[in-house]
């Protein structure tokens, strides 16, 4: 079986520290130890070689999983130590057979995975009373480098052979696709020139130079390299509050299949193959915790924690499961009751589970604002967008609110629309919906409310400009059933570049540059004959061939 008839069969995004394949973590008190030793034949899929400390989806799954067990297992921890587990190799980045065999779709929602994992160690540094410290036992070519470039800290071993590099452009025709470029500039602040000269070294930079370039904080020769990165990371942990706090066990998620429907707990999918859409409904429970105590003794099973859980997994089953699903349509259901007590919880108390949980909500909403999917909500009979659900219809392309009084939709404002959850451009999506008419965020956050005495009807919505379009109850289905049919009709490709462009207006930050970047330019370089051709230099990588190139700018 091929690396491309293996991605086809279903990923799975569930996994743990007791069937890591690649990963060994180790938690020394403060200081957890994360080492990667990747298996060569233990690839997610079949016809490459995992050589190096390369990686593929599948060594990436197994890292976010450890991210987010320690975030909320392992509260205690100060510091973690990211390293190699392979004699002189830190990582050689992302496996070239593997990117070579995949189709184009997997390749770029591959490198916004492994983006997206590697923004999660930079909010943990910045949300989570964590400093992380990329130990370089070797080399750290490629994405191996771009993983140390997330870290807080640098250190390389120095031992005449061991180098930082970026050999995309040289090697493969293609670009540093996690955020590389991005991160030499605009994190660390890299003079051009050099970052132009170290992107195109294929051997790197090592020793001195790179402390000098800031490629690296630091080196340490090898006879000193245990010490050195022992008394790095305790220097790096003491310089954080301690933490005593017992953590929380994250269980697999649970989730039945059956026909065109996969049902969670608190989420639903109803997949329409033909019209190449999803219906996906989030519901919140009639009743909740109203204290951090009582939501953390809840733990994973505090209903908001599990319900985007459950929302995250159901997003990375779409990207790389469902390519053909184009469209989805949201639905937020249950008690808004629930929602107004459990968004005052989240943006009031101060208590450290209940924080990451927060910030667990806020990472999920962006990679749903990040889908490579038109976003529809449908705000319809017995729907509940208030707050914490409000800010899924903010995300969306669309909205499409029912006006009719004889069957009111749930309605509501929470301090959590005022920015608690900011999108990748930095602002709230409030903000960013009313970019020029900022007037009209302050309209809509005086309406903020802590319970359902909040709720306000669909005319007053639209009046808000919460909705795009707000037919009555003779129009409704006939209007909503005419854009869906209409967007079914477009081109996906015009579409994906369309939603790219209008989703982050405002600001420019990292993470927009990253995420824009690999939109557009990886995206159409990862198409190119000269990376991908017969003769491109991702197929002629490890052979005979020297790539031949069209040398015509464009």
């Amino acid at each position: 079986m091929t690396a491309t008839a293996a991605q086809r069969e279903r990923i799975s995004f569930r996994t743990s520290p007791a069937s890591y394949r690649h990963w060994s973590f180790e938690v020394n008190g403060d200081v957890a130890t994360l080492k990667m030793s990747v298996q060569g034949n233990e690839g997610l899929g079949e016809g490459y070689e995992l050589k190096l400390n390369s990686y593929d989806l599948g060594v990436d799954i197994e890292l976010a999983d450890a991210l987010q067990r320690l975030r909320f297992e392992q509260p205690q921890v100060r510091t973690v130590i990211v390293t190699g587990g392979i004699d002189r190799v830190f990582c050689a980045g992302a496996n070239i057979m593997m990117l070579r065999s995949s189709k184009h779709g997997f390749k770029v929602n591959f490198c916004k995975f492994t983006n997206e994992t590697r923004l999660g160690i930079e909010d943990m540094s910045e949300n989570s009373n964590k400093s992380f410290l990329a130990a370089l036992n070797g080399t750290a070519s490629g994405g191996g480098y771009e993983l140390a470039i997330a870290c807080d800290k640098i250190l390389l071993i120095d031992d005449r052979n061991s180098a930082v590099s970026y050999p995309e452009v040289p090697l493969l025709g293609v670009l540093p696709g996690t955020g590389g470029l991005t991160r030499i500039t605009d994190k660390r602040k890299i003079r051009r020139d050099r970052c132009d000269v170290f992107s195109t070294v294929a051997e790197g930079i090592k020793g001195k130079r790179a402390v000098e370039w800031n490629l690296v904080d630091a080196i340490a020769p090898l006879s000193k390299w245990d010490e050195a990165v022992q008394s790095t990371a305790r220097e790096m942990a003491d310089a954080l509050p301690k933490r005593d706090a017992k953590g929380v066990e994250l269980p697999h998620l649970v989730s039945t299949e059956e026909d065109n429907r996969i049902d969670y707990k608190y989420v639903s999918l109803e997949f329409d193959d033909a019209a190449k859409n999803v219906r996906l409904t989030i519901t919140a429970p009639d009743s909740c915790p109203t204290s951090a105590g009582d939501a953390y003794a809840e733990g994973a099973n505090w209903w908001v924690f599990q319900a985007f859980r459950e929302l995250d997994e159901a997003l990375c089953d779409l990207r790389f499961n469902r390519p053909d699903i184009g469209l989805i349509l949201l639905r937020a259901t249950g008690s808004a009751a629930t929602v107004f007590a459990t968004d005052h919880l989240l943006t009031a108390a101060d208590h450290w589970f209940v924080n990451e949980v927060k910030h667990f909500v806020k990472r999920t909403l962006k990679r749903f604002d990040l889908m490579a999917k038109s976003l529809y909500a449908i705000m319809d009979e017995g729907t509940n967008f208030v707050g914490s659900f409000l800010e899924l219809a903010l995300a969306c392309d669309r909205t499409y609110l029912l006006n009719d009084p004889e069957t009111p939709v749930q309605l509501g404002v929470t301090a959590a629309n005022g920015g608690v959850f900011p999108m990748s451009n930095g602002i709230s999506r409030l903000a960013t919906r009313f970019l020029g008419t900022p007037e009209m965020v302050d309209d809509v956050l005086a309406k903020t409310a802590t319970d359902a005495s909040g709720l306000f009807d669909a005319e007053e919505a639209d009046d808000l400009g919460l909705a795009t379009f707000a037919p009555d109850e003779i129009d409704w289905e006939d209007e909503v059933r005419l854009a869906i049919e209409e967007r079914a009709s477009f081109s996906p490709d015009a579409l994906t570049g369309m939603e790219a462009n209008l989703r982050f207006a405002g600001p420019e930050t990292m993470e927009t540059k990253i995420f824009g970047r690999l939109s557009a330019w990886q995206n159409w370089i990862f198409q190119r004959p000269n990376a991908v051709g017969q003769r491109g230099a991702l197929n002629c990588f490890g052979s005979p061939q020297a790539p031949e190139f069209d040398y015509t700018r464009t």
